[in-house]
């Protein structure tokens, strides 16, 4: 059972409505903000909770045991520290989120209800809503390996060994020209083989998406230079000479690893398991005449 501050059980006793909800929001890249639904702005724990931000509590699912909390937030993108350009960048993906039952009277009357992570987020044109999960869900993703064909490691990381700084793997472009969203031809890029940087990383050096990285689905020589698409377009326009860094990628297969990148000694998959052609393949002896398999046949 919640035991809760007395001021806040007397307030709460007295049947008088004095109470606001805060959020503290904190950013992965260590930006921290504050809002409240309150009319004026509320102070507490050296973070400055902003009024007038749009923000309104939506519905809230408890649960007991381990199974995940949610709860949902809507807000308008009016506020300066809000922008649809940050949420496209993707810089409150699992934000932490703290939401507080706070006494406006007094903030030190006050209670956490809840402490979770940013889920989905989705976005009108001049709206947004949050899905707030919590801690629990943690407990929902997958931990250890996999027993699959192809390696379930990251490229780079210790267990993998490839050092993705080496020249060989990594290069440096820039932008060329913008054939659409999600497509770019690009200079710096003529020293490596069709497909080199497909399945790779790009990470923006320079430009309104600097800071940000996505994913290369298809890399190829084009008459000037080298054509890039990614999977998803970056959260900001892109313009000719943003620079990028792009690293190769890997498809995770066995010959991949050996012949790519001379590292199948580390290769954590299993490409010798049988496939479903042999399960559902039918053990037969006999001559192979092309005549049924039924006796009688």
């Amino acid at each position: 059972m919640r035991k809760l501050p007395e001021g806040l059980a007397q307030g709460l006793a007295s049947g008088a409505t004095t109470l606001a909800r805060c959020w503290r929001l904190a950013r992965t890249d260590g930006v921290v903000m504050g809002f409240t639904d309150h009319d004026r702005g509320l102070s507490f724990e050296g973070v400055e909770f902003a009024a007038g931000a749009g923000f309104e509590a939506g519905a809230v699912e408890r649960s007991t045991g381990l199974s995940a909390d949610s709860h949902s937030v809507t807000g308008a993108l009016q506020s300066a520290a809000i922008t649809e350009a940050d949420i496209s960048r993707g810089l409150y993906d699992s934000a932490e989120v703290t939401l507080w039952l706070v006494d406006w009277r007094d903030v030190a009357n006050r209670v956490r209800l809840s402490t979770g992570r940013i889920g989905e987020i989705r976005r009108s044109e001049t709206a947004f809503e949050v899905e707030i999960v919590g801690l629990a869900e943690a407990l929902n993703q997958k931990a250890g390996r996999v027993y699959h064909p192809r390696c379930d490691l990251r490229l780079g990381e210790p267990r993998c060994g490839v050092d993705i700084t080496d020249p060989a793997f990594v290069g440096a472009g820039a932008v060329t020209a913008v054939t659409g969203s999600q497509r770019i031809l690009a200079s710096g890029l003529d020293g490596f083989d069709n497909g080199w940087f497909t399945e790779g990383a790009l990470r923006w050096t320079g430009g309104a998406n600097a800071g940000t990285q996505g994913h290369v689905k298809l890399h190829r020589p084009a008459f000037e230079g080298a054509a890039l698409e990614l999977w998803l377009a970056p959260g900001a326009e892109i313009a000719p000479g943003d620079p990028f860094e792009v690293i190769a990628g890997c498809d995770k297969r066995a010959a991949t690893c050996r012949e790519k990148f001379s590292n199948f000694l580390n290769f954590r998959g299993f490409p010798h398991m049988p496939g479903d052609d042999f399960a559902a393949g039918y053990p037969s002896g006999g001559g192979h005449d092309g005549g049924s398999l039924l006796s009688g046949g």
